[in-house]
Formats: C-alpha cells, structure tokens, sequence
C-alpha cells in the first residue's frame, strides 16, 4: 500500500488551526502533521496535543525557539531601531519568518509535500509566511485555507466548529474572542469593537500591561546591560535572551508600559486597527538608542536613521530573508562592536525616563562638552566651520 503524501500545519491548538485542521482531513487524502513553535506564546502543550489527538493526529510536535527567535530576530531589530509607521514595533511581523523557517525544516524532515497556515486572506501573515516558505523550500507545495474553503467569516468558521464538536474559546465578556497573536515580544489584539477606529479600546483587552492608571505611584528603576550592541543582563546580572525578556516584561507591564493602538497600512492594500503590547521590547529600543547616544559616532547613527523606515517596511512586508534586508543589516551592525555600556531607565505609570547612561567608550568627551575653558576644543576652527557652510547656501 502507497503510504500517504504529508502536509505539516502550523497549528496552535486555537480555534482557527484546529478548524483548518480538520478542513485539511476532509479536503486531502494525506497525513496531517501538527508543528507549533514555542516562541514565548501563552502555550498550553496539554491542550494541543489533546486538540491534535482528537482527530488522529499521530506526529504533533511543538518546538522551543524562544531564545533563538530573541538572539537572531528580535535583537538584530532592536539595533536597527525598527519601527513601522511611527509606533508599531513589529511584534508579529518579526516572529514569522522564524517560524515558516523552522516548519519548512520539518517538512523536510518527514518528506512532506505541502505546508499549511492559518493565516487569514485579508491578512499581512500570509505573505510573510510564504515568503519564507519560498525561501526554504520553494519545491514544497503551500496550501492556504483561508483563500481557498468556502468559509467566508467568522460566522462560518463558527458554524463549523460546533457541526464538528470543535471546541469555541470564550473571551473575559463571554463571547467569541477577539483575533489575538502573542510571542515573547508582544501581544497584538484585533477585531470585533476595535475594526470600528471610532471605539475605544476596552480594559479588559490588555493581556500583559497595567493600564498607567492604575501601575504603581513609585517609579521602578531598572538597568540594562549591553555589549556589542545587544543586550545580555539586566542589573549586572547576566541572562539569557528570552529570560531577559521576560523579565523586562513583567517590570515593563506592571507600570504600564508598551501600549499601542493604531490603524496600519497592511501590505496587501487595505488598513487595520489593531492594539499591541510591547512592554519590555519598549524598554529595549528605548535603552538600546540611548547606549548608542554615547558610543557611536554621528554618520553611523544618522545613516542608521535614515534607512530605519525601509528596514522597518521590510520586516512589515516579510521580506526577512530578502538581500535588500541582508544588506540593511550589514550598514545596521556596523560598528556594534563599539557599542558597550549600560543604560537606568525610571518607568513611571506608562513612561520611561533615561536615568543614566554609563560606558567606557571615548566616543562622548565630558571634557569637550563642559562649559569650563579647557585646551581640548579650538574655537577658532568653529569659525572656519560656519564661514565653509555659508559658501555652501549659493
């Protein structure tokens, strides 16, 4: 007997990929392999491998990439500052090319011939997600669910759950939840009262940040520790990539720090809102600019800042292993060598506040700055400086 052709899903145990799941095992005659990436997401391993087993899942796998997608994703962005559109950090777009990395590895480990994802038709993670299929296993068939099945809603979705007994997760009020995506960087919420941008956000949302109101009435200090332009402890103490997050986290969350609401321009063409929360990626990116204040010179910092926007639009659009993104990122690391210290930030209901910042780089010279006289700067050559700048305005 011809055994059967495989295709591995990218599957959480939600109530998409477990829908998506069984669509699969009605629609094609192959095995269905179920691959999750643990990248820091609230993840419950009992409930995917019961959800999987369900419908005669044999091969469920769940693979931890936390301090890998924190070491090789999350801090080559941080130092490039990125930011999209002026306030979103990136929280989801940085995680999925990690992850369609890692499925691909998978697929060819079993020798299958496709690769599922749960990403919507409407949605930017579709195309990040086969941009890195591409990438890896461009001979590897895709199969996009959300493009192809004659379920066109949320409603439909729903409707066929219940007709398979498929379990339907209630949100805090209730009802159906919202869309939500979540890793160890961030947690972005989207859907229902938020797709009207006239509605306010309501409390109740917020996964992992206290509202600013309602954080602590003394200010929190915490110092972070870098070297070679990345960080690696926090207060001295030296931590490993995904332990430091999680810690910057908690400090970052509990003092209301990392909210974003915005309407983004996706890829695809049309606008979304939707309402992120960054806390202890907001502390990095905060810090990690200050540490470079200190260490770099002007050109690199400037040059830096001026391709921040297309690196950014980049990572939005999926393009992480694109050879525009690669070369970025050659101009973004150079001189990370240089860049050493440690940066106190007071986190104070919602803000952040640069405390100090301390290096033993030469790059800053207290002694070329003070307002005392001293013989390290020549005034004379300022002179010379404005007369070389006012032949420049003819």
């Amino acid at each position: 007997m011809k055994p059967k052709k495989k295709i591995v899903l990218a599957y959480s145990g939600g109530l998409d990929t477990s829908i998506i799941l069984k669509w699969l095992q009605e629609n094609y005659d192959a095995e269905v392999i179920c691959y999750t990436a643990d990248i820091g997401q609230e993840i419950d391993k009992k409930k995917i491998f019961k959800n999987a087993k369900k419908f005669g899942v044999k091969n469920i796998i769940v693979q931890n990439l936390k301090d890998e997608f924190i070491k090789n994703y999350v801090y080559p962005m941080i130092r490039g500052h990125a930011i999209y559109e002026g306030v979103y950090l990136l929280g989801t777009s940085i995680a999925r090319p990690l992850i369609a990395k890692d499925q691909i590895r998978i697929a060819k480990k079993f020798k299958a011939y496709a690769v599922a994802h749960g990403a919507t038709g409407k949605g930017n993670d579709q195309v990040r997600f086969e941009l890195g299929y591409h990438y890896f296993g461009p001979k590897i068939k895709i199969i996009a669910p959300w493009r192809i099945w004659k379920l066109k809603s949320r409603t439909d979705l729903i409707n066929y759950a219940k007709k398979h007994s498929i379990v339907i997760p209630k949100d805090k009020k209730g009802a159906p939840p919202f869309s939500i995506d979540d890793n160890l960087f961030h947690t972005s919420t989207e859907g229902k009262i938020l797709e009207n941008p006239k509605n306010y956000a309501p409390e109740f949302i917020f996964q992992r940040t206290t509202s600013p109101e309602n954080a602590p009435s003394k200010p929190t200090f915490v110092t972070i520790n870098f070297k070679n332009s990345d960080p690696y402890g926090i207060n001295g103490k030296k931590l490993s990539p995904s332990k430091l997050l999680e810690k910057l986290n908690i400090l970052a969350g509990k003092n209301g720090i990392g909210r974003v609401d915005l309407v983004e321009n996706r890829f695809i063409g049309i606008k979304s809102r939707g309402v992120y929360e960054t806390p202890g990626g907001t502390l990095l990116i905060n810090a990690h600019r200050a540490i470079e204040s200190v260490t770099l010179d002007k050109e690199t910092m400037h040059k830096k800042d001026e391709i921040m926007p297309r690196y950014a639009e980049l990572i939005y659009n999926g393009y992480w292993f694109s050879r525009e993104r690669f070369k970025l990122q050659k101009i973004i690391n150079h001189n990370k060598n240089k860049v050493n210290g440690s940066v106190k930030l007071k986190l104070y209901k919602g803000n952040i506040t640069i405390y100090s910042r301390n290096t033993k780089s030469n790059s800053y010279s207290v002694k070329k700055v003070s307002f005392e006289e001293n013989k390290t700067f020549n005034k004379l050559n300022v002179e010379n400086f404005i007369n070389f700048h006012k032949k420049k305005l003819k």
